[in-house]
């Protein structure tokens, strides 16, 4: 049953200024509508109060005071409120439309996501709290109902219809406790009190449901999921999803540690942490796909892969009972919602009565004219039911993605993708659609595209002697992933050209399977030894072996006489591949040190002083009787000598 039709503010002008036109989603106290702002002539969303609620005091003053607290926000990841005020009953706030859907439309349709889209979707999540946070406010009422998701992907964190500022508590004046039962903190449940730690706490179980696709704690009953909020820890979400990363149950651990002091202070500082956790993460680990991941294929040959949301938002199914009373922002003590008013706002009042004279012939005038606006309406509304609702699927078929989606958009259509295999249709592009091309679907409505991914098996082609960058394209050209590279000597194949393969060429393989490459070095080289030669001769030696040749920047002082070569790499006696560089290191000469006077000092004593300054020491004895004492030197006291070369001393005899 389509229940828009059913609700009375559809179609009507609130505050003479906002034409509702379809209700988007109903709360535990508010329904948002869509809505066109007739004076500046754009879509919005109109958040109404329930009636029964708009008797309540309080929250009429919680609902100003969301309006208020908004306005002061501005950041991109922040639905902004436009405008606040009251019609008879209603009270509503005039708020930015989002088209989308929001996370738990996301998290109903895929179950769980992998951890590189749960944390793409967090990190806006904490960006838009921390905002909040460093203005003094906590939102309160973090759940996936809240975080819209928009279909350019922006992700706007919505409904601070809870929010407070930091010093203040979370009771109601009757003292039970404002929020939704699955995302409450302990200490929200405990003493009624809330600061930034109860969003982070939230935040903590919104990333376990998108990392597991349940939540952390789940019970039939409301009582039952309170008391494992007081009482038991969230456990590891490592333990539904094997193979997840440790860091992400750290970060879920400690955005929901019992204990608000173990948290981080506010939604900045887990943003921090999170960024952190990230960082550290492999791709693998990014891109792990839990076991609770839902894929919805188009047929049987089809895999879904992506959901793009249809414009105009989306109408998400109505969850079961137990579902819904622990999804519902509610006072956790009230009973249901009272029933909606069905009074319509402002009739019109009636027209005045005609003047005597002329009655006539204006009653003629009158009956003539709503003849023809009959005719004319019967004629649009026979046109409407069976052509004006509808659209004619444009034809997509053997387009790329990219052009079939740009496309079906312009037609106001949205877009839901999913892929199959070909043998005939190139993979990449569009191989059939539902409706089929021609097909009639209502207007905004989503049409599925299921795009090739090319034939169920694929051969592994031969790469022997191809460069590895064009071998990397052929492979991915048929849909084979290019894996690992290794690289090996060869005599026959060029430097830089592939080997082969493995799996080995003529393999069949299904799409994305990754093809591992063995890429030549070149022929292999023994280096030779340059060390001591003259600059040009090291080149023509090293170049006869067909290996390059790089100099370094600067010289060194080095034994080696200044011009020569110092130093290589690779040393002389390594295998390096033809073509392969060899850097050069010149000598800019030994260094020059001052000797210093060693005579008549003990002979180890001597040797200590001038080992350290870099010299290499001989020791002659006299024949008979040597003393250990020193009596001369090679070099004088206070000339210089190459460091490294050896100095020679001569020790004292008893004769």
């Amino acid at each position: 049953m389509d229940t828009t039709l059913q609700d009375p503010l559809v179609g009507q002008l609130l505050d003479g200024r906002y034409r509702v036109q379809a209700r988007i989603a109903a709360g535990g106290m508010a329904t948002v509508y869509r809505a066109v702002d007739t004076r500046l002539d754009r879509v919005l969303a109109l958040k109404v109060m329930h009636p029964g609620l708009a008797e309540d005091g309080a929250f009429v003053e919680r609902f100003i005071r969301e309006a208020k607290s908004v306005a002061r926000l501005s950041h991109p990841n922040v639905v902004g409120v436009f405008d606040q005020g009251t019609d008879g009953t209603y009270v509503y706030l005039a708020m930015e439309y989002v088209a989308g859907c929001t996370l738990r439309d996301v998290l109903r349709e895929r179950g769980a996501l992998q951890p590189r889209a749960a944390l793409d979707i967090l990190e806006p999540i904490l960006a838009a709290l921390g905002a909040a946070h460093r203005a003094g406010l906590v939102h309160r009422d973090m759940k996936p109902e809240n975080v819209l998701i928009g279909d350019d992907g922006r992700v706007k964190v919505a409904d601070f219809g809870l929010v407070r500022a930091v010093d203040t508590n979370t009771t109601a004046s009757t003292g039970s406790v404002l929020g939704t039962v699955s995302y409450l903190a302990p200490e929200q449940l405990e003493h009624g009190t809330a600061d930034a730690r109860v969003d982070v706490y939230a935040c903590g179980v919104v990333l376990y449901e998108m990392l597991t696709g349940t939540k952390p704690h789940t019970g039939g009953s409301v009582a039952q999921v309170l008391y494992q909020h007081l009482h038991e820890d969230v456990l590891p979400p490592s333990e539904r999803v094997p193979g997840l990363a440790g860091q992400l149950d750290e970060l879920v651990a400690l955005a929901t540690a019992r204990d608000p002091q173990a948290r981080p202070q506010d939604a900045v500082a887990l943003l921090s942490r999170t960024r952190e956790a990230r960082a550290a993460l492999t791709d693998e680990e990014l891109d792990v796909v839990p076991p609770g991941a839902k894929e919805v294929p188009a047929d049987s040959d089809a895999e879904a892969t992506d959901v793009i949301p249809r414009p105009g938002g989306v109408q998400p199914p109505l969850p079961g009972a137990d579902e819904a009373a622990l999804n519902r922002t509610s006072r956790l003590e009230v009973p249901p919602v009272p029933e909606e008013r069905t009074t319509r706002l402002r009739p019109a009042p009636a027209a005045a009565p005609a003047a005597a004279g002329g009655l006539l012939q204006r009653r003629r005038l009158a009956t003539i004219i709503a003849a023809v606006l009959l005719v004319l309406g019967l004629g649009t509304g026979v046109w409407y039911i069976t052509s004006g609702q509808f659209t004619t699927v444009p034809a997509v078929l053997d387009m790329t993605q990219a052009k079939a989606t740009k496309t079906l958009r312009d037609a106001g259509l949205g877009i839901k993708v999913v892929r199959g295999f070909s043998s005939n249709v190139e993979r990449g592009h569009v191989m059939k659609t539902a409706p089929a091309t021609g097909g009639r679907i209502r207007g905004t409505g989503t049409v599925t595209i299921t795009i090739s991914r090319g034939p169920n098996h694929v051969a592994v082609p031969d790469l022997s002697g191809t460069p590895v960058a064009d071998a990397k394209r052929k492979l991915r050209d048929l849909g084979l992933r290019p894996g690992a590279e290794t690289k090996a000597f060869d005599d026959n194949v060029a430097k830089g050209s592939v080997i082969r393969t493995d799996p080995a060429a003529g393999s069949q393989r299904q799409p994305d399977t990754a093809v591992a490459l063995v890429v030549s070095r070149g022929a292999k080289v023994d280096v030779p030894g340059v060390i001591g030669s003259e600059r040009a001769d090291a080149v023509a030696t090293l170049q006869a072996k067909g290996l390059h040749v790089k100099f370094a920047a600067e010289p060194v002082n080095s034994p080696q006489d200044k011009g020569t070569v110092a130093r290589q790499d690779p040393a002389a006696g390594e295998e390096a591949g033809t073509g392969d560089t060899v850097t050069l290191t010149l000598s800019k000469g030994p260094e020059m040190v001052p000797v210093p006077d060693v005579t008549g000092k003990n002979v180890e004593d001597a040797k200590k002083q001038l080992t350290a300054l870099g010299f290499q020491v001989e020791v002659k004895k006299p024949f008979l009787f040597p003393q250990d004492e020193v009596d001369t030197q090679s070099v004088d006291p206070g000339e210089k000598a190459p460091k490294g070369s050896t100095i020679t001393i001569k020790l004292k005899g008893a004769l």
